[in-house]
């Protein structure tokens, strides 16, 4: 089997920008190889997507979306999914907008089961163990019980009543899958909002495509978007396609430049984009 570079994913995400047909010249004319047309298989979309890369935890929100068992289960393989996602998995928690039906649990998720409760859980319950959080590791293992839509109305209203300490705070708020009304509840001062970055907690996947880097892993993180995460993919596909038709299109020398460059350049997507197109 073929396994192509995070390069030529990258590449074959943007051609996917274009018209088949130009895109199917430009690939002839220019020998510019890409991974499976945009639509690997999951694991290997995966793989050549987040070898290397510091994906965001909100790329394993959108994942979830899906309510794809595979899918499931290749987040769960994920480290920064952390002890909560995968509670979630692990009871088939569903994340898509409207479904209540428990998602199907592939069988590496069921043989590895869900991680041991915190002791602070097991003694005073959810509410109980958020406001005993007094180092960040405490408020990481409270947060990881928050698991379901009740759980987290449990937490939103605990704090509510009562503001809870600020490392459970900060650990709900890291959260992917923290409700937007609860992080709004925590506040917004700065070094909460540099916090949420840190951590990987994005607008959305167009702002991930237009103001992240380096392009080379956006676009591969993208490019496995096809398969993981289809329904979201699309907002990133709407903002670039533009920029892509603007100053690449169907220019064979444009797109040649763009193929040597983006191994190696580590700014933004856009910034890509207009880069090659200026060269060529």
């Amino acid at each position: 089997m073929r396994y192509y570079s995070t390069s030529e994913h990258a590449v074959g995400f943007l051609l996917g920008l274009i018209g088949d047909e130009d895109a199917a010249r430009v690939r002839q004319r220019t020998g510019i190889a890409v991974g499976a047309d945009g639509s690997p298989d999951l694991p290997s979309a995966a793989d050549a997507a987040w070898r290397n890369a510091n994906v965001p935890s909100s790329v394993l929100l959108w994942v979830l979306e899906e309510d794809s068992p595979l899918g499931n289960a290749v987040v769960w393989r994920h480290l920064p999914a952390g002890d909560g996602l995968r509670r979630a998995i692990a009871r088939g928690v569903p994340f898509g907008p409207g479904r209540t039906e428990p998602v199907p649990v592939d069988s590496l998720v069921r043989r590895e089961g869900e991680p041991p409760a915190p002791a602070a859980y097991r003694q005073h319950g959810l509410v109980g163990a958020l406001r005993a959080a007094t180092t960040m590791a405490t408020g990481r293992a409270a947060a990881s019980m928050v698991v379901t839509p009740a759980d987290w109305r449990t937490a939103t209203e605990a704090d509510r009543e009562a503001p809870l300490p600020g490392y459970a705070r900060w650990a709900l708020s890291v959260r992917p899958d923290c409700p937007p009304a609860l992080r709004r509840q925590f506040g917004s001062h700065p070094k909460f909002t540099h916090r949420l970055r840190q951590a990987g907690v994005l607008a959305g996947p167009d702002r991930y495509a237009t103001e992240h880097g380096p392009a080379r892993t956006v676009l591969a993180v993208l490019s496995a978007g096809r398969t993981l995460f289809p329904q979201r993919v699309r907002e990133a596909e709407d903002a670039l396609r533009p920029l892509v038709r603007e100053h690449l299109g169907g220019r064979e020398d444009a797109w040649a430049v763009l193929a040597q460059l983006v191994g190696t350049y580590y700014g933004t997507v856009p910034e890509l984009v207009a880069t090659a197109g200026a060269i060529a």
